[in-house]
């Protein structure tokens, strides 16, 4: 058989917003998966409900503002938006909690300033930060993780207090949930009790098990597993997440080191809370977050110190979601300091 030779350059074709958007939704099914493994029905109904509210929403605006809506519908972006957002959000929290944070990530947050491409925050760490401000205690309501207790609770009791606000005769709210390992750790040092205490209670030290706390290690591995992934078929830039992991281990090692007594591990931030959903999937969203090869270095590494400081110094439990704003506040700035060196100048860099 003949092959018929092109001729140069050879240029491989980019991959569309369609392709690059559900490759990213299928790198976080592992971890999705995992985590309604450990956090149960409650994890599934917040991906129902929206997915279904954001695709609703940007119908609506895309009708408003006279825009074809199919094509737009099947890009994926709302729809990735949505999963990140559900998967952020706490098992327990009621439908109307995941309706208002996924209207204000669609509506504000990316149709507000002109819809896809044109969104200088992260839609789905807008939709977040709006109700943990507005609605601090249902963002506190996590199921009892499989493996504590009895587990968490069954679909009909998930579904009447999601849905209806309502629980059984038998059970009461403090029955189901259960604070995560960031935010227990920081109450009880608040109390004055240190972590070495806190982790061997008897009380809590079934919580506690493995690195970073039930279920919460293998949620992240599962997250890195996708990432890792999204890294090799060059979606995600490997400067951002390695920045972002760098600086925290570092970070809180060096605090752990001084004080292991109030200050958790590297290994307990590393692998606890939305840390490897934010490294891979959040931190480096290509709309949101610098795009110069130094500056995907120091955005990664400033997103990894703010979290360390929110987590053991803010208000918050995890501060994900700050930070990463945060630094899309930034990076046109970082990027305007770290323009790489025109092409012909004897001092250009050969990674950039």
């Amino acid at each position: 058989m003949l092959f018929r030779r092109t001729p140069s350059p050879h240029i491989k074709q980019s991959l569309s917003v369609h392709d690059m958007m559900f490759m990213v939704i299928y790198a976080l099914i592992p971890g999705a998966l995992v985590s309604i493994y450990f956090f149960g029905w409650g994890v599934l109904f917040n991906l129902l409900i929206a997915i279904s509210v954001c695709l609703l929403t940007e119908a609506a605006i895309l009708k408003m503002r006279k825009r074809e809506i199919n094509n737009t519908l099947l890009d994926g972006s709302a729809l990735l938006t949505a999963c990140l957002l559900a998967l952020a959000l706490p098992a327990l929290a009621p439908w109307w909690l995941t309706a208002i944070a996924s209207i204000f990530a669609i509506a504000v947050a990316k149709h507000l300033y002109g819809g896809l491409g044109f969104n200088p925050f992260n839609p789905a760490m807008v939709g977040y930060i709006v109700v943990m401000i507005s609605f601090p205690l249902e963002m506190t309501l996590w199921t009892t993780p499989l493996g504590v207790g009895d587990g968490w609770p069954d679909f009909m009791t998930t579904f009447n207090w999601v849905f209806l606000g309502a629980l059984p005769a038998s059970e009461t709210i403090d029955s189901i949930s259960m604070a995560t390992p960031i935010d227990l750790i920081k109450t009880q040092l608040n109390q004055l009790h240190d972590i070495t205490e806190t982790r061997n209670s008897a009380e809590y030290s079934v919580l506690f098990s493995g690195l970073s706390g039930t279920g919460w290690q293998w949620i992240n591995l599962a997250f890195l597993a996708g990432g890792i992934w999204l890294v090799k078929k060059g979606i995600a830039d490997w400067r951002i997440p390695t920045a972002f992991l760098i600086s925290l281990v570092i970070i809180s090692n060096i605090f752990a080191v001084a004080d292991y007594s109030s200050n958790s591990s590297s290994l307990f931030h590393v692998f606890s809370g939305g840390t490897m959903l934010c490294a891979f999937f959040i931190a480096t969203d290509p709309v949101t977050a610098s795009t110069t090869p130094k500056g995907r270095w120091i955005y990664g590494a400033s997103i990894g110190a703010l979290v360390y400081i929110i987590r053991s110094w803010g208000g918050y439990p995890d501060g994900i979601a700050f930070a990463v704003v945060l630094m899309n506040i930034a990076a046109p700035l970082i990027d305007y300091y770290t323009q790489p060196k025109v092409y012909g100048d004897p001092d250009i860099k050969r990674d950039e």
